[in-house]
C-alpha cells in the first residue's frame, strides 16, 4: 500500500508548494489585468487547479484520501461554476456583441 505514493513522495513537497503558488499568482495576474471575460474565467480555473494541486500533494504525502476527495468536490463545484459563468457572458454578448469587460459597466443601472 505505500509503493503507491513512493513516486510523489520522492519529489519535494517545496517543488509542489512553488509550482502552486506561481500558477496561483498567475490566475490572480489574469483576473487583475485582463478585460476578456473568457479569459478571466479560464484564470479562475487556473486558480482552482493550483489548489487542487496543492491539496493533493499533501493528501498523497501525508498518505490519506481526505484532500483527493476535496479535490473532486472543488473539481465540481468548478465545472458548475462554468456552466454559469460561460451562460451569463453568452447572455451579456448577445446583448453587447463583446465580451470585453469595461463595457460591462454600461449595464449598471
Amino acid at each position: 500500500m505505500g509503493e503507491v505514493n513512493t513516486f510523489i513522495q520522492s519529489i519535494p513537497l517545496d517543488y509542489f508548494i512553488i509550482l502552486s503558488s506561481v500558477l496561483f499568482c498567475l490566475g490572480v495576474l489574469g483576473v487583475l489585468l485582463r478585460k476578456n471575460a473568457i479569459v478571466i474565467l479560464g484564470c479562475v480555473e487556473l486558480m482552482l487547479n493550483s489548489t487542487n494541486l496543492l491539496l493533493a500533494a499533501f493528501s498523497a504525502y501525508k498518505g490519506n484520501g481526505d484532500g483527493q476527495l476535496l479535490v473532486f468536490f472543488i473539481m465540481v463545484v468548478a465545472a458548475a461554476e462554468v456552466a454559469v459563468g460561460l451562460a451569463i457572458i453568452a447572455m451579456l454578448y448577445r446583448n453587447t456583441r463583446s465580451v470585453d469587460v469595461s463595457i460591462f459597466n454600461k449595464l449598471r443601472g
